[in-house]
């Protein structure tokens, strides 16, 4: 065979491969879609939820809270199937369940049946809001992690902006049961593009199926050689005996890992993202926009800003690295609720100017920029990375629940926070979490661009200090 026949091979195989990893891309980051849209919806649903059914504020927290406590459940349940059954099938689990609470939702005839509607739904976002980033960090090259984590997180963010956008078009007409029913539809598209997907070659490999995992590899590698390579390395991290709990209890390194991605869920939820997602008709009406139709184009503005910043993070986790990304973003998202924690004290007395509710408005859209570019896409990308191949499914787990289990708390507790503390002191608490966070990540945060899955783990059991696991 010629040189330029063997070039042309290259080229084919190249290109081919592109087309292989792109199409599993977009076909996982679909459940970020999911995510996204459900986070979403219920922002614009609830006003007339609650006005239709007279419902109070420890109701209404109970209807957008019971969507985290179910997702939490379901991150529990993710760890077992995703170990059990495969990631491939856990995502189109996760769909199903999703198309049924979509359903569920739009025909609730009280808040009783509304609130498990919104559990089942919760299930579903939290074995998708698990597997697909697992799934995509097995995926993907070392050197393309971040960006198609942070691709995952931009879906998110476009599910979000797509459910306020919806929620506007049928807020004139008040149809909160079509909102809750229509985001059915890429349910159905998920659960069509994750049938074509094949399964990752390291769980392949943890059920022994190596000529299935080779397979993979080499629909994912330019030439066998380069598959061959990372197969030998998924081998050799097979070798620990114990895995998932088991490994937890024994090994001090991989509790450190586990309680790392626990305290990086928590600082994600912890910086009021979800406050604003959740209530951000309420905010704005806080802020002075008095009417429906003014809070909900604001909410739209906030989901617009919310998908142009993740654009920041993808081309930047990848070049500058995580550990930058999350400190600027930590900065923002402190300046920019101490900002709105003024702006509301102002409105709280009664004397603010003309200009103040446009300034909380433009603070609000600050602090989404801010989460949007650094630890929405990063603290994902970093909990999929961190943990040792035998105990990911468990160690994922444990930082998934976390996120959910404390995105209910935040959701179930903000409104109370606002009766109790009033909305300044409510914002400077989220202000100052912020700030304390920027401590924790120069502390422990380590950084991971460009250090293969395999590197990171041996880094991690040879003792290395967390913060330089990815040196």
């Amino acid at each position: 065979m010629s040189s330029t026949e063997n070039s042309q091979d290259v080229a084919a195989r190249k290109k081919r491969t592109a087309k292989v990893r792109l199409f599993i891309y977009c076909a996982a980051g679909m459940a970020g879609l999911l995510f996204g849209l459900d986070q979403g919806v219920i922002a614009g649903a609830l006003p007339f939820i609650s006005k239709e059914w007279g419902l109070d504020s420890l109701t209404q927290e109970w209807v957008v809270s019971s969507m985290m406590l179910g997702a939490a459940t379901g991150a529990l349940a993710a760890s077992f199937l995703a170990k059990e059954i495969g990631r491939r099938k856990s995502l189109l689990f996760g769909a199903a369940v999703f198309i049924c609470g979509c359903f569920m939702s739009g025909l609730a005839p009280n808040v009783t049946v509304l609130i498990a509607a919104r559990l089942a739904l919760g299930i579903s976002i939290g074995v998708a809001s698990y597997t697909a980033p697992l799934y995509l960090a097995e995926m993907a090259e070392k050197n393309s992690r971040g960006k198609v984590i942070s691709g995952y997180q931009l879906m998110v963010t476009v599910g979000i902006l797509a459910a306020f956008i919806s929620d506007t078009f049928f807020s004139y007409t008040g149809s909160w049961r079509t909102m809750l029913t229509i985001i059915c539809i890429p349910g159905f598209i998920l659960f069509g593009t994750v049938l074509m997907l094949p399964d990752s070659p390291q769980w392949f490999a943890t059920k022994g199926r190596f000529e299935e995992a080779k397979a993979v590899l080499e629909k994912l590698h330019e030439t066998n050689e380069a598959a061959a390579a990372e197969l030998a390395d998924i081998k050799d991290t097979l070798k620990v005996k114990q895995a998932g709990w088991s490994l937890f209890k024994v090994n001090k390194n991989v509790r450190r890992a586990v309680f790392l991605g626990i305290m990086l869920q928590a600082m994600q939820q912890l910086t009021g993202i979800n406050v604003i997602m959740y209530y951000a008709p309420k905010i704005f009406g806080l802020a002075g926009f008095s009417t429906t139709e003014e809070q909900m184009i604001a909410t739209v503005l906030v989901g617009s800003v919310n998908v142009l910043a993740t654009f920041i993070a993808i081309g930047m986790v990848d070049r500058a690295g995580r550990k930058p990304a999350l400190k600027i973003g930590f900065t923002v998202m402190a300046l920019s609720m101490a900002a709105v924690a003024v702006c509301m004290g102002m409105l709280q007395a009664g004397s603010a100017p003309s200009w103040v509710p446009y300034v909380a408005a433009g603070m609000t859209m600050m602090m989404i920029a801010g989460f949007a570019m650094s630890a929405g896409p990063v603290v994902w990308m970093l909990c999929s990375e961190i943990q040792p191949l035998k105990s990911r499914e468990f160690g994922i787990a444990c930082s998934t629940m976390t996120n959910w289990i404390t995105c209910a708390i935040v959701g179930a507790t903000f409104l109370s926070l606002i009766d109790t503390l009033g909305s300044a002191n409510t914002f400077w608490v989220y202000a100052g979490l912020n700030a304390f966070f920027i401590v924790l990540t120069v502390a422990f945060i380590p950084e991971t661009k460009g250090v293969s899955l395999e590197d990171i783990e041996k880094n991690l059991m040879s003792g290395k200090k967390l913060r330089n696991i990815g040196c």
